[in-house]
């Protein structure tokens, strides 16, 4: 068997990134592992051939040289912010592959207006959005809005570092259950000259269906639903349950139709709010990069950065494996957080028995066998190790503050 190609990944500091190392590393690809800090999660990995710390400035001024010296022939990576550089980079150095979207296609889906015109175009059903311009009467426009809304930005790696220019937080999505706190929201970003997108609240639960395609086609898919997510209004899935792929063909066929429409190449999910009692499958929006809930495909035995790699750099195109589908998920920090706020904040309306009856549920979920975790595995446990201490340092550093 011949070797594989060395690879360097970009941004192993989350479990994303920890788990891009394990599916590659666990096929024999050798691995340069790269992180924003000195401690990232992924260089504790057995996987981590080697391990640097990313240089400050533009990828596009210090990766030739950096692929150059260390002999590197494709490189990935985690980021958003990242993949728009390296995209900007394709087919640019020679000898070295960078095993990223096309740079309109990533440009397309991290637009979500204009992934929502995509959807529309192959008929799937969107939510009613409205986007902000400059000289809208934001009272008047507001007093006619159905709510509650949920507002989010239409493109986060292009806003975000504006936001930090004006000393702003980047809020994934925000909730607002009438006109008042809608505008609340809106006036916030008034100094910058732009605002997020407002769209109608779709009820259900997170759904998301995830295929690789290679050449116009899915070879591995993959289908899950969030159960818990932190903060609770909507952000990071914390808990997630992988779904049988005998269910939900007819949207999975939609979802391979709209990445087709689109010329989509890789692996990418396309998230929804299903309402089960309607029916109704909303789209949310097409995640280009690696995401958050990855670690419980790999652990259902749909290994997509194993079938981006194979598939491209190695040239087999003959589909994947159907995975797993009674494996959950769980990032147990921000599930903590979660059982935490549900329990305990005086902020929400159940009842004692009802936080009682949550909290044994969350508890005996620890003893499930089909329960996995996004950092720690067996055949690599030293990452949990590490975030663990790194957890008591950051702890103890705010105890002498």
């Amino acid at each position: 068997m011949h070797a594989l190609p060395k690879t360097a990944v970009i941004g192993v500091d989350s479990p994303i990134g920890l788990t891009v190392l394990r599916e590659l590393g666990g096929n024999g690809v050798p691995l340069v592992a790269m992180g924003r800090k000195p401690r990232a999660l992924g260089s504790y990995s057995r996987h981590a051939r080697d391990y640097h710390i990313i240089p400050k400035g533009p990828i596009a001024d210090w990766l030739p040289g950096f692929v150059a010296r260390h002999d590197i022939k494709v490189v990935m990576a985690i980021s958003e912010g990242d993949l728009v550089q390296l995209a900007a980079l394709k087919h640019s150095i020679p000898g070295c592959t960078l095993l990223v979207p096309d740079a309109d296609k990533l440009a397309l889906i991290l637009d979500k207006g204009r992934t929502l015109e995509a959807a529309r175009a192959v008929g799937l059903d969107t939510p009613s959005s409205w986007q902000p311009r400059a000289g809208d009467d934001l009272d008047a426009l507001a007093a006619n809005l159905a709510y509650p809304v949920a507002i989010k930005w239409s493109d986060p790696p292009a806003i975000t570092p504006l936001l930090g220019l004006h000393g702003l937080d980047f809020e994934k999505i925000e909730y607002a259950a009438n006109a008042a706190q809608m505008l609340a929201i809106l006036h916030r970003y008034d100094a910058l000259g732009q605002w997020p997108l407002v769209q109608t609240y779709c009820p259900g639960y997170g759904f998301a269906q995830i295929l690789n395609i290679h050449h116009g086609y899915a070879t591995l898919r993959f289908q899950h639903q969030r159960l818990r997510e932190w903060p609770p209004t909507g952000g990071v899935s914390t808990f997630c349950t992988g779904i049988s792929l005998d269910q939900h063909q007819a949207q999975m066929a939609q979802s391979e139709a709209l990445l087709a429409h689109i010329g989509w190449q890789g692996p990418a999910m396309v998230e929804y709010r299903h309402d089960p009692a309607t029916g109704t499958y909303w789209l949310m929006e097409i995640n280009g990069r690696f995401w958050g809930s990855m670690p419980l495909a790999y652990h259902s035995g749909a290994a997509f950065a194993w079938e981006a790699y194979r598939t491209a750099i190695l040239g087999q195109s003959e589909p994947g494996g159907a995975p797993s589908a009674n494996i959950r998920a769980r990032y147990t920090i921000a599930d903590v957080k979660h059982f935490a706020r549900v329990v305990f904040a005086n902020c929400n309306s159940l009842s004692w028995t009802q936080r009682l009856r949550f909290g044994a549920v969350f508890l005996g979920q620890f003893l499930d066998r089909h329960v996995h975790y996004y950092i720690w595995s067996i055949k690599d446990p030293m990452p949990f190790f590490g975030d663990v201490l790194h957890g008591i340092r950051k702890v103890l550093r705010l105890d002498r503050l």
